[in-house]
């Protein structure tokens, strides 16, 4: 009878609790999809807080995958990966989630991270191609090439058109110094991505790797007809240059690159230890000093890092 009058005067029989889980869900609805919606047109600031939002009023798998791309996307990779830890806790049989966390531990750097996680999958189902994969690059990454070798060759047993598959299985034959069955790889590899640059690059270093030179200056310079902002190929090219005694066409070479990317600091680099090879020490300490002020965290630094006190005294410790 209590219910009767209740819903009679005030128009609904809804307890304060029901009416708060129908506010509660109107606003979880509105914070997702306006991030959704934010997301799709680049605005992903608001997107990560409507997201956030979102879920302080409820734990959604669906809305956390969105935040954890959302991150993504910005680079904000600690905060992404600690999503991806929520949601694998959340559904741990959703082996796709393992898989993605997987993928930005490798970007992170946490090859340990991506072994624990796609072993796991893979103890799920044995038969994901891109779990073998990502594995072996980890693998790879920690400088074990026999397990990387393992897995690679599984992952194409697998899925015998998997182009990065038959990439990163040749680095680790070059690595192992079987630079004949790496480049059958190679081979494969560019029947299915023709016009991959990174296959290109890694043919020219297993021809140079057989001394097969004049082959590996057409890979390094036809990646450079495709793309001359490729930033490898000029390197490659560059120390091949300087490696068959030509240091003043590697020279040149690295003078272009800088001309088309003024902010090139490998390319200085390079340049300088031709200009060094051609007795040119002004030239080369100008260049070093420049490589240095561009990519301060960079290879040329930490090779002076303690051992010089000026710019002056670099070229007379035998930097190049």
């Amino acid at each position: 009878m209590g219910n009767f009058f209740t819903s009679l005067f005030s128009g609904s029989s809804e307890s304060p609790e029901e009416s708060k889980a129908k506010e509660d869900k109107k606003n979880f609805d509105i914070f997702k999809y306006d991030g959704v919606r934010a997301q799709k047109i680049g605005q992903v600031t608001y997107a990560i807080k409507c997201f956030l939002e979102a879920l302080k009023i409820q734990s959604d798998f669906e809305t956390m995958g969105y935040l954890a791309v959302a991150y993504t996307s910005v680079n904000q990779l600690e905060e992404a990966s600690q999503v991806y830890d929520q949601m694998v806790e959340a559904e741990p049989d959703h082996l796709s989630t393992w898989i993605t966390r997987a993928n930005l531990a490798y970007m992170m750097e946490r090859y340990e991270s991506v072994i624990e996680g796609t072993t796991y999958v893979i103890e799920k189902d044995n038969t994901l191609a891109n779990a073998f994969y990502l594995r072996g690059k980890a693998y790879q990454g920690l400088s074990d090439l026999l397990n990387a070798l393992a897995d690679l060759t599984r992952t194409i047993a697998l899925k015998d058109d998997y182009t990065e598959a038959y990439l990163s299985r040749a680095e680790v034959l070059l690595g192992m110094r079987q630079a004949d069955e790496a480049l059958t790889d190679v081979e494969k590899a560019l029947e299915l991505s023709p016009e991959e640059e990174a296959l290109y690059l890694l043919r020219g270093q297993i021809h140079e790797s057989q001394d097969n030179l004049d082959a590996a200056h057409e890979d390094y310079q036809y990646v450079l007809d495709l793309n001359p902002f490729n930033e490898d190929a000029y390197v490659m090219k560059g120390k091949l240059l300087i490696k068959q005694g030509k240091p003043a066409e590697a020279a040149d070479l690295f003078t272009d690159a800088i001309e088309l990317k003024p902010d090139f600091a490998k390319a200085f680099a390079e340049r300088g230890r031709a200009y060094t090879l051609l007795g040119k020490s002004k030239e080369a300490l100008e260049d070093l000093k420049q490589a240095i002020e561009l990519d301060p965290q960079g290879e040329e630094a930490k090779k002076i890092e303690g051992q010089h006190t000026n710019f002056d005294d670099m070229y007379k410790g035998g930097i190049f």
